[in-house]
């Protein structure tokens, strides 16, 4: 497809960060890596980042020291990361529900959010183990609630993906289109040099 070259050789992309932002199981791990492929960029996983900043899995720093710490450190790790080169950044679910985090995200990134509905999130959280919000709960009303809470704040980034039932490589593509016409649409309207 055309529009991952020329996405990949945009001026205005090249200096700002992708953050994917979406609830556990909306793909921003999978789709952030192929995205960042296309685009050319490193990739970089919020997740492994803090695993390896605190020395030990998610599940185990939620087990020892709650999830305040843990979103402390979150904000730490994705402020560090934004901080430097510009690359592709999947975070975790509750990432984007911090409004100094949202703030450095519009400050050095766009933002997009990858929308699923509770069937598609249900099935693919359900194929793996090590997510501490769902560990001692049902994890479907958990997701249901979790998108009741936060849908509203996600849909302050600046761009929707719906990541659907499919070929992942459906949601890259949307993803491209979404960014080549945003990233376009900002070039429109920056006066020439």
């Amino acid at each position: 497809m055309v529009i991952h070259s020329e996405l990949a050789h945009s001026p205005e992309q090249k200096t700002k960060s992708i953050v994917l932002v979406g609830l556990m199981g909306a793909g921003k791990s999978s789709v952030g890596r192929r995205l960042a492929q296309k685009l050319q960029m490193p990739f970089i996983d919020a997740d492994t980042e803090i695993e390896r900043a605190a020395g030990c899995t998610i599940p185990e720093f939620f087990e020892r020291f709650g999830e305040e710490e843990f979103r402390r450190g979150e904000r730490r790790v994705i402020q560090r990361i934004l901080d430097g080169p510009p690359v592709v950044l999947a975070t975790g679910g509750g990432a984007f529900m911090a409004e100094d985090t949202r703030a450095a995200i519009a400050e050095h990134a766009v933002s997009v959010w990858l929308k699923a509905d509770l069937d598609v999130l249900f099935e693919r959280v359900s194929r793996r183990q090590g997510r501490p919000l769902l560990a001692k709960k049902n994890p479907r009303e958990v997701l249901r609630k979790l998108m009741e809470e936060r849908y509203p704040v996600y849909a302050l980034a600046d761009l929707e993906v719906e990541s659907r039932r499919g070929p992942i490589e459906a949601t890259v593509d949307r993803a491209c289109e979404v960014l080549a016409d945003y990233l376009d649409g900002v070039t429109d309207t920056v006066p020439a040099e």
